[in-house]
């Protein structure tokens, strides 16, 4: 596999402080969050935000914010219907990952990415979109890296990606790694640009040293190190995305 399932260290990590700028909006039935850049309502560039298994929450909330603070109007879908893993149930230590990802598979989440892309296309009037996934969220940036769905492609310790998945795209793809992580393991990284050079799409692979899993969303930010790598790991996506969209 390209990476293995989601598991417990998914649920984990730290909340951030902020106060998020955008707004949720009813899309089609779905509670979507969207910030847009300032003074620029109309962009012919977006960025679908694809969650990890918290949903729309103040840290997602926050990056999304930052993406638009750099030119990107940036929407975050939610994939759980508000049936996301709480930073509360987080923190008591009692969460079920297994038998919560069990009702969460791709049938359930690819129409909701799809009606997506469709608003930011059809409705927003966008002209090319990129999207960043995390954890969770990585497997559909793969899924959706393809012409006339997703244009680029960013994703930050993916989870349950297949090497079919990752084999299929489409288009430029960026991952942030990290180095201590057992769902993207060194084996399965190294087994990903095996796979990335034969799509002959452009890649890249940046490998972060001293941090876990979902650093770069949930990193403790009081620890210089992970405060580093997660800053650096969204520079790198918006270099990425200044590039290639």
């Amino acid at each position: 596999m390209a990476s293995n399932p989601p598991a417990a260290c998914c649920a984990s990590g730290f909340k951030h402080d902020g106060t998020p700028a955008g707004e949720i909006k009813d899309i089609s039935g779905v509670n979507t969050y969207i910030t847009y850049p300032k003074d620029n309502k109309t962009p012919e560039k977006a960025i679908i935000f694809v969650t990890d298994i918290f949903g729309i929450f103040s840290n997602a909330q926050l990056l999304a914010d930052e993406y638009a603070n750099n030119g990107y109007l940036t929407i975050i879908p939610d994939l759980f219907n508000g049936d996301q893993i709480s930073v509360s149930a987080m923190e008591s230590g009692k969460v079920d990952v297994p038998a919560w990802l069990s009702k969460y598979q791709a049938p359930v989440i690819d129409p909701i990415v799809e009606s997506t892309i469709k608003y930011a296309r059809e409705t927003l009037g966008v002209k090319k979109i990129g999207a960043v996934g995390y954890c969770f969220g990585g497997k559909y940036v793969c899924r959706y890296l393809k012409p006339g769905q997703i244009d680029v492609g960013y994703s930050a310790h993916p989870s349950f990606v297949t090497p079919e998945e990752l084999g299929a795209i489409k288009g430029p793809l960026s991952i942030s790694a990290a180095e201590i992580d057992t769902i993207f393991t060194t084996q399965h990284r190294h087994e990903s640009e095996d796979i990335l050079i034969k799509t002959a799409q452009p890649w890249q692979i940046n490998l972060f040293s001293g941090v876990s899993h979902g650093f770069a969303v949930r990193a403790d930010l009081s620890d210089p190190k992970q405060k580093w790598a997660k800053e650096q790991a969204f520079c790198q996506a918006v270099a990425w995305f200044n590039q290639h969209l």
